[in-house]
């Protein structure tokens, strides 16, 4: 495609706002590291909440969304839909607690959490392992996904793709720090989700797709377009829905959606102005995240596999597409070559800021771990401010090379990506759930769980025969009957779940016997700790009364009050209720199924009533 003169001035102008917004930012993001990494912890929940779902809203999401619905139908989404719970949990368990902790970063947890040597070690070594190479990897994947996009689109060669991307980010994010990447954020998320609209109408009204009706009633769609998994086949429904729902939320650390919070989330959370817009801001995002944006990606999709049935169609229209890249994921920048001037640029300007939008987050996101957690805390403590808001500018540019390199060289698609990220973080969902409100759990317990995770994933996806493994728990685990006709790769995806449950039970296995082989914290620790957070609750009974017996009230704040667990854990479910009917209302609507879209609609405007209600029941600093 080549973008006419029109579409060349939307794209200039985009380019010019959000370096505007960068440099408006910037008069205060580099007085000091709170503003550069926190914004000033000044922000209001809608501004957070809109930066939070604009971070998510990467570049990849789209090809990801498209990849999955070619290949499994819209029911494979369960992967990522599942981490609504965990978002619930973390709106109304967990997100007054971070904002409690007063930390920079959310590594500073583990030295409040936790003390000795390793506290010290595990901050340190996080702050490397997610700030460096677990960054690099997921802005790698976003990278690729712009590559993608400019390859089908724009007939750019990719190297030019990566550093045309990554010079206008870096500049807004290493000269406006995290303020300028929340207003960018919301400005991004903005144009994003408009281009996502436009993309959707203009791939059902094709000739070829026949608009939405046609679409639906295409037959070659009608195994793809329910919402969940077909319930008569234990070889579908358990990998794409039991297993997300039942196992993967709780039990599987994923960036953006870590259970009890973490990451980004966690620095949004930490730079809000209060408990209350930390709450707010975690809500909005579940809200837009999993109910507002997937229907539009997926209506693309959806034509993709009328237009373009099979990646032989799409290399036919598209033969310049190296092998390299040609996965299922690239129908989504495919279909955008049917937008006509105007309309192209508009959508090349929202998806520059999908890609953008999650980019400078993950910079500054990874920065603040280089700085604050690893270069002040062990190289430099005595570091002045000016000092480390500049480490942090050149550790952004030191980042995006990186990933730049590792998209370029590495990576081809962006389920493979995901797939990574899930198996190096099963088993260790439960520890991060755990650590806020039982006691027994030691930095030890940690250091074990990372080290494992990590060795039993690069053994699974590297080291083991995936005909091999269906083989032999074809007996006990469901799996597609033509399984052996598969392919070694393609087999990969479908035996992820049983990898999945192996790194679990492996990983966890091990942390437990950790934590119980290990001392536990050190007292004053523990009542430090307790003092700050308030999480309450049964885990900490034995802390607390040990405490009082040397005059420590640690819970005199609270003393009187009914623990709020029962109350959250109400929110929790009728925030999940609210979210999923809404999410499948609007489906519905979609799908021309008007009487089921209203009643769930119904049933998500009374759960949100009665849920504002019982949250007006929680406490909040």
């Amino acid at each position: 495609m080549i973008l006419s003169t029109i579409d060349w001035i939307i794209v200039g102008v985009f380019f010019v706002i959000v370096l505007f917004i960068g440099w408006i930012a910037s008069k205060t993001a580099g007085k000091d590291t709170s503003q550069f990494f926190l914004g000033g912890r000044g922000m209001p929940w809608w501004l957070l909440g809109i930066s939070m779902v604009a971070c998510t809203f990467s570049a990849d999401t789209p090809n990801l969304v498209t990849g999955m619905v070619r290949e499994s139908g819209v029911a494979k989404n369960w992967a990522w839909w599942a981490f609504l719970i965990t978002g619930m949990v973390t709106v109304f368990v967990y997100a007054k607690l971070w904002r409690r902790t007063n930390a920079l970063t959310d590594l500073e947890y583990y030295e409040k959490r936790y003390s000795g040597k390793a506290a010290s070690f595990l901050r340190g070594f996080r702050s490397i392992y997610l700030g460096i190479f677990f960054n690099m990897l997921i802005m790698g994947t976003v990278t690729l996904a712009a590559i993608k996009i400019g390859g089908v689109l724009l007939g750019i060669e990719p190297w030019v793709v990566v550093i045309g991307a990554s010079v206008v980010v870096v500049l807004y994010a290493g000269l406006g720090g995290l303020k300028g990447v929340i207003w960018a954020d919301f400005f991004q998320y903005s144009v994003a989700m408009f281009g996502a609209v436009l993309a959707a109408v203009v791939a059902v009204r094709q000739p070829e797709v026949g608009g939405l009706k046609g679409l639906l009633s295409n037959p070659a769609l009608q195994d793809k377009l329910s919402f969940f998994p077909d319930l008569s086949d234990p070889s579908v429904y358990i990998p794409l829905l039991i297993i997300p729902v039942a196992v993967q939320w709780w039990n599987v650390w994923y960036p953006g959606a870590e259970p009890g919070g973490g990451g980004y989330i966690a620095q949004r959370m930490l730079s809000a102005k209060n408990e209350k817009n930390a709450i707010g801001a975690t809500l909005l995002f579940n809200f837009a995240h999993y109910a507002l944006r997937p229907w539009p990606w997926i209506i693309v999709a959806l034509a993709s596999l009328i237009i373009y049935p099979d990646l032989a169609s799409i290399k036919a229209h598209f033969p310049d597409i190296s092998d390299t890249y040609l996965k299922d994921d690239i129908a989504y920048p495919v279909m955008m070559s049917k937008l006509g001037p105007g309309w192209l640029g508009l959508v090349v300007a929202s998806l520059i800021a999908a890609y953008m939008s999650t980019i400078g987050t993950h910079l500054n996101w990874g920065s603040s771990y280089v700085v604050n957690d690893f270069y002040k805390r062990f190289i430099k403590p005595a570091a002045s401010e000016k000092e480390l808001v500049a480490m942090g500018r050149i550790t952004t540019v030191v980042l995006m090379v990186m990933a730049g390199l590792l998209s370029l060289l590495f990576l081809q698609d962006a389920t493979q990506a995901f797939d990574i990220i899930l198996l190096t973080g099963a088993g260790s969902g439960l520890i991060y759930l755990l650590r806020w409100f039982w006691w027994r759990i030691n930095a030890w317990t940690e250091v074990v769980a990372m080290f494992v995770a990590t060795v039993t994933a690069l053994i699974l996806i590297f080291g083991v025969d995936n005909l091999g493994l269906a083989e032999s728990v074809s007996s006990i685990y469901p799996l597609p009957e033509n399984y052996h006709l598969i392919g070694e790769k393609a087999l990969a995806g479908t035996v992820f779940p049983v990898k999945l449950i192996i790194a679990i039970v492996i990983t966890t296995i091990s942390w437990i016997l950790a934590t119980y082989l290990t001392k536990p914290e050190s007292k004053e620790t523990l009542r430090s700790f307790y003092r700050l957070t308030r999480p309450g609750g049964p885990g900490w009974k034995k802390v607390i009364l040990e405490a009082r017996a040397d005059g420590d009230f640690i819970d005199e704040q609270d003393a009187g009050k009914k623990w709020e667990m029962p109350v959250q854990i109400l929110c929790v479910f009728i925030g999940i209720i609210v979210i999923y009917t809404s999410l499948f209302s609007i489906g519905s609507f979609v799908y021309g199924e008007m009487l089921r879209g209203i009643i769930l609609l119904l049933v998500a405007i009374a759960g949100t009533i009665f849920l504002f209600k019982s949250f007006g029941k929680l406490r909040a600093d």
